[in-house]
């Protein structure tokens, strides 16, 4: 495998994109909306960092107001979201990596097959823990791809994050409505499947990978 180089692809993809792949959306002071493919450095305007699609990008908790000025600036312009699922070993390892590195965050959960297919559309696969860090997508832990990553956004090395921020509450990559849930909670519980001869069968195989 040809090994990768992500400070230059960042540069790559989030300042040197041509102009008809426009990545922020900039509201200026004077309501006028400007779409750029480079990272203003306007501090008076309202930056909207948006994704492959031209959807915008959701801002990690605090970004607004609780971060300091630098740290909050950086997650302005390059959000950070997790893609992750409960009782996933290396999806609580790229939490504990975020929170050691200072980096504040929006958790999306991936737990139906319409989160699966949504994770596809955002980041390319269906690979949990996946982070996007601005517009570019990184599938898989790897602590060394992500830290280049972050160190090319900007982020500190060392975290700045203040006492009282904490982990997000994650939310349904695909929001479920309410008449949706009432079925799904009224529903019984499958039946376990069996083979030939009355055992257990082994569980299917997920449809997200590791």
């Amino acid at each position: 495998m040809t090994p990768i180089r992500p400070a230059l692809a960042l540069a790559a993809l989030l300042v040197a994109a041509g102009p008809a792949t426009a990545q922020y959306k900039v509201v200026g002071p004077d309501g006028g909306v400007t779409y750029t493919d480079r990272p203003p450095v306007t501090s008076n305007a309202k930056i909207t960092p948006l994704n492959r699609r031209g959807q915008p990008v959701e801002a990690p908790a605090g970004a607004e107001s609780d971060l300091p000025f630098d740290l909050r600036q950086v997650a302005q312009r390059y959000p950070v979201v997790l893609y992750a699922q409960p009782d996933c070993p290396p999806c609580d390892a790229a939490r504990g990596f975020l929170q050691q590195r200072g980096v504040p965050y929006a958790e999306r959960r991936v737990t139906t097959d319409d989160d699966a297919a949504a994770l596809e559309r955002a980041v390319g696969g269906r690979t949990v823990p996946s982070v996007t860090i601005g517009s570019q997508a990184l599938r898989g832990l790897s602590q060394g791809d992500w830290t280049a990553y972050l160190d090319a956004a900007g982020y500190p090395r060392e975290s700045k994050l203040p006492r009282s921020w904490k982990p997000p509450v994650p939310t349904p990559l695909v929001e479920r409505s309410s008449a949706t849930r009432t079925a799904a909670a009224a529903e019984p519980p499958p039946a376990p499947l069996r083979d030939a001869d009355g055992e257990p069968a082994p569980p299917p195989a997920p449809s997200i990978r590791f």
